[in-house]
Parts: structure tokens; C-alpha cells; sequence
């Protein structure tokens, strides 16, 4: 991987992890596109890395509250009502599905599902997924983060499981959820940015092992996208939630559906392969 290739990347992944669009789809397509080849799973993860220090930083007072209150909880039983007490344990449970798919289905993440068509279907369905999950809101009294419950933390959890297939979207996919359990859209967001923190960062931490080994990318182009994801991550976590507090998500839908369409004309034309830019 060039240098160039890594800067691009890693604004690539700041700009689409926390919008509903999956960040893991934009980096193989447009890798794609490019002619260069596929960063792989160990580069997207570790690149990931930079955006989820950006939500350590954003949230950075509501991540040390849960955390006091959960630790407090465990020794004092009369905190265990406290509401940062029980965001510790959502977001445990929530963490439990993404575990264990990750680690079990773990070869067919790196390999078959990195199948450009594979990622077309999916952006294409999983958008009109979260269009009717937008609109399910309409009418009803939509719930705030404080009203969270265990089954609806492991509904997230499960959600969040499908984002282990490219062009899914962690936060497209933990939103619908929540919007389709009735939580308001900003609740949704915010729940699903925490949510992501205890598995993103054990997969990228995994991965590190790989980087610079085999067919990964180096280190050195790494670090470069990692260090930018940082940076453009942390704006766009802040222009995604006060964006959707006036907006809905219909133009992420179409945006996901074009693109799909788009991929789809492609590899039908002939103009891309399936497996374009092998891994490296």
C-alpha cells in the first residue's frame, strides 16, 4: 500500500464509520475503483481503531460516568440502580452476539464475504431496512436512551452482529434497531457509537498482529490512516448527531442504494470482478 492509498483510505473510514453507509464497504469498493488492492480485513480494523479513539474522546465523560457507576455497582448494591450502572451492562450484553459470531465465522468475514457482490446486495437491502425503520418512528412517542432494557440491548447486540458483513453498516444496522424498537433517532446513534467501543476495539487490537505480515498492508501506510480516521472521525461524530436531531436518514438511503445499483452495473458489465484488488 502506497502512501497515498493509506491517506486516502483513512479519510475514506473517518468519514463513513459513524454515518449509516459502512465504512468496511467504501474502503474495499473504492479500493476497487482504484485499481489498487483489497486493504483486507486486518487494515479495516485496525484503521478502525482511529475512529473509536475519536469516540473515546467525544464521549469521554459519559464513558468515565458508566464506567464509576458499573465498578460502584459491583461492590454496592444500592448503585445498581444507577443508570450509568446499567449502561455498563447493555452495553456488556449488547457485546456478547458481535463476540461470538466474530471469533466463529471469522475465515468467511476475511475472505468470501469481501465478495464485491456480496457487498452491493447488501448496501441495497440494509438501506431500505433502516428507510423503513426511519419511518416506523412516524406517530408513535419515541423512547429515550434512559428507557433501555436488556432484550432491547441484546437486539442491538444482534444488529450490531450483522456489520460483521461488509456494506451492513455497525451504526446503519444498530440504528435501524433501535429506531425499530421505538428509541428516538439521536438515542439510537448514541447508544450504538457506545455499543461499538468493547468489540472494536478487541478486533482491532486482534488485528494488529497481522499488519505488516503476509498480504496486510505495512505499518507505516497503517498508522498514516489510522491517524487521519482519527481526526475526520471525530467531526463527523459530531455532524452526524446534531445532523439527525432535524433530519431523517433518507439521504444515507438513497446514497446506499445508488452505490449498491452502481456495483451491481459494474460487476454485470463486466467493468469489475467479484474479487477485484486481491488482498495486500
Amino acid at each position: 500500500m502506497s502512501w497515498f492509498e493509506a491517506v486516502v483510505l483513512g479519510l475514506l473510514q473517518g468519514l463513513t464509520e459513524f454515518l449509516p453507509i459502512s465504512s468496511s464497504a467504501h474502503l474495499r469498493v473504492f479500493s476497487a475503483l482504484a485499481g489498487w488492492k483489497d486493504p483486507g480485513a486486518a487494515f479495516t480494523a485496525v484503521t478502525q481503531l482511529g475512529t473509536e479513539s475519536a469516540v473515546l474522546i467525544y464521549f469521554r465523560k459519559d464513558i468515565a460516568s458508566i464506567i464509576g457507576a458499573w465498578t460502584t455497582s459491583l461492590f454496592v448494591k444500592e448503585r445498581r440502580s444507577d443508570p450509568n450502572a446499567r449502561m455498563g451492562w447493555f452495553v456488556i450484553v449488547g457485546s456478547l452476539p458481535i463476540c461470538v459470531l466474530g471469533v466463529t465465522f471469522q475465515h468467511t468475514i476475511e475472505t468470501s464475504l469481501r465478495d464485491l457482490r456480496v457487498i452491493a446486495t447488501t448496501l441495497i437491502v440494509f438501506g431500505l431496512v433502516l428507510a423503513v425503520a426511519d419511518r416506523s418512528l412516524a406517530g408513535r412517542r419515541a423512547r429515550k436512551i434512559t428507557e433501555l432494557t436488556f432484550p432491547h440491548a441484546l437486539g442491538y447486540g444482534f444488529a450490531q452482529s450483522l456489520a460483521l458483513i461488509p456494506g451492513v453498516s455497525r451504526s446503519g444496522g444498530t440504528i435501524s434497531a433501535g429506531l425499530l424498537l421505538g428509541y428516538e433517532r439521536e438515542a439510537a446513534a448514541r447508544f450504538s457509537f457506545l455499543l461499538a467501543i468493547p468489540a472494536v476495539l478487541a478486533s482491532g487490537v486482534l488485528e494488529l498482529f497481522k499488519i505488516g505480515e503476509g498480504p496486510a498492508p505495512s505499518w507505516g501506510p497503517t498508522l498514516l490512516a489510522t491517524a487521519i480516521a482519527f481526526v475526520v472521525g471525530y467531526a463527523a461524530i459530531a455532524w452526524f448527531l446534531k445532523y439527525i436531531s432535524t433530519h431523517t436518514f433518507t439521504p444515507f438511503v438513497v446514497y446506499r442504494v445508488a452505490l449498491g445499483l452502481l456495483i451491481l452495473g459494474l460487476l454485470f458489465s463486466g467493468a469489475l470482478s467479484p474479487d477485484a484488488g486481491g488482498i495486500g
